[in-house]
């Protein structure tokens, strides 16, 4: 369980000491590689930033059943999180944050959804088998991701590693594009607006939820 007064980074960091343990030296340095890569490429620079409108979306969610972003605005703020996969232990650490901290984002008004490129039925497993209570929706070929400043494509190196570890992205993502997004998290306001942005080029570090919070409008 997590709350406002423990660090998700904390958990995130576990991850990585154990994956160390665990992982050979040299397999260790294709993603280390990659993440170095991603960094210079500039990619943290070019995304939808504070002050921004964000764009509208509609997307499928573990249902099938689509959502659309004026709605959520119209009734209220809404938090956004992209990840990459239920794939991704960094990324479950984190929607399970979200998840235990979702009554919070009620509390104080908002409205939370996941966006990610893995199919509908891999959202609907990941909402069953986490108990993820918000909507997990399906970013086909990262087309919202990518009108974020987000969506990158990963290099054929890390797409053989991937398949050396039986990640098979074509087969969860349902396309061939091997294209994921920075792990991001936005706060938008009513009407669009970007009240808070942070997205890393290294998938194991995230934003505080409780940081994150903070930029919530104050309810009336």
């Amino acid at each position: 369980m997590i709350d406002l007064d423990h660090r998700l980074q904390d958990q995130l960091d576990e991850i990585t000491a154990n994956t160390r343990k665990l992982v050979q030296p040299e397999r260790l340095a294709i993603a280390e590689q990659a993440v170095a890569d991603l960094f210079a490429s500039g990619i943290e620079q070019q995304i939808l930033s504070v002050g921004e409108k964000a764009p509208e979306f509609a997307l499928p969610d573990a249902s099938g059943r689509m959502v659309h972003s004026s709605d959520l605005l119209a009734v209220a703020p809404l938090v956004v999180n992209f990840f990459r996969g239920r794939w991704c232990p960094y990324c479950v650490t984190e929607l399970e944050a979200w998840r235990d901290l979702y009554t919070v984002v009620r509390e104080r008004g908002a409205l939370l959804v996941g966006i990610s490129p893995q199919t509908v039925r891999q959202s609907d497993f990941t909402v069953s088998q986490h108990e993820i209570p918000f909507p997990l929706l399906h970013d086909s070929h990262c087309d919202v991701a990518q009108r974020f400043g987000l969506a990158y494509k990963v290099p054929p190196f890390l797409q053989n590693y991937y398949r050396s570890i039986l990640v098979n992205l074509s087969f969860i993502n349902g396309d061939e594009s091997w294209l994921l997004p920075l792990p991001a998290t936005y706060v938008l306001a009513q009407d669009g607006t970007v009240l808070f942005a942070e997205a890393h080029a290294d998938f194991r570090v995230r934003p505080e939820p409780g940081e994150v919070l903070k930029s919530l409008p104050v309810r009336k």
